[in-house]
């Protein structure tokens, strides 16, 4: 218990009074601008137009964060909300959940590809696999520095005490998916760089079962997010999460048995 961490970090970055800038809000902004450096890296490499990507940009991040304020409404307060539908626009009391960001993410995907014709959605898919797990890994941290998704009491040595919100050690979960979706970036990005060309989806296939999957099993370490969730065998996380899974098992398999086609040299 000696060497457990004290936690109780300030969430805000810097407070100009009625302006706040928060570590979360600054982890998704480095997440989102290093991202867009990286797609235009590979639009260089291959050949692609760079001129869209600032739309692609935006709609991308609309959709990350339209898509997971209605998840976290929809699956996880859906009476609350669907009461007082206003206080969905009010993103800023917090509740995101990356499953609906991810749905959104993809759909923005999918009108993308129908709009520019020059990029595939299986392309995109791909390419922005690479980006998604540093974003994700980063927004982790700035979970950690909320002192939100916390973990289950623990005696394990490096446990963390978030002081914000209680006395117990607890597992700092947020370090742990943000660990997993980091090493996740450097094997997709590795991968991309070094064993390009590959089968459409592959990249796409692999991450979404990585993420989802250990998602699954991280969960067993969190604290439930909402009150109903104490009597499931699986949290609204982990159900959440099995439909991903099985899309990047079949993505998987359907790369497998193609050849690769969308990623020149």
């Amino acid at each position: 218990m000696n060497h457990m961490i004290h936690w109780n970090p300030d969430p805000d970055l810097f407070d100009f009074g009625m302006i706040h800038i928060r570590w979360y809000s600054l982890m998704f902004l480095i997440g989102f601008s290093m991202g867009y450096q990286i797609v235009k890296k590979m639009c260089v490499l291959e050949g692609k137009p760079i001129a869209p990507l600032d739309s692609l940009l935006t709609g991308v991040v609309l959709g990350t964060i339209v898509g997971a304020r209605l998840g976290h409404c929809l699956f996880y307060e859906p009476e609350y909300f669907l009461s007082h539908p206003l206080e969905i626009l009010k993103v800023w009391n917090g509740g995101l959940a990356s499953h609906g960001g991810t749905a959104g993410v993809i759909l923005v995907l999918w009108w993308f590809s129908r709009r520019h014709r020059e990029f595939s959605f299986l392309w995109l898919l791909d390419h922005l696999a690479v980006p998604v797990a540093l974003i994700a890994g980063l927004i982790r941290i700035g979970n950690l520095m909320n002192s939100e998704i916390i973990g289950r009491p623990t005696t394990v040595a490096w446990a963390f005490v978030f002081e914000k919100v209680d006395h117990v050690p607890r597992h700092p979960t947020q370090i742990y998916e943000s660990l997993t979706y980091l090493v996740l970036f450097v094997i997709l990005a590795v991968t991309y760089w070094k064993k390009r060309p590959l089968p459409d989806g592959l990249l796409f296939g692999f991450e979404m079962i990585v993420i989802f999957s250990s998602r699954i099993f991280w969960e067993y370490f969190k604290e439930n997010q909402v009150p109903f969730e104490a009597g499931m065998t699986w949290n609204m996380g982990q159900l959440l999460s099995v439909p991903f899974v099985c899309l990047g098992i079949f993505l998987c398999w359907r790369a497998l048995k193609t050849k690769p086609t969308s990623m020149s040299r």
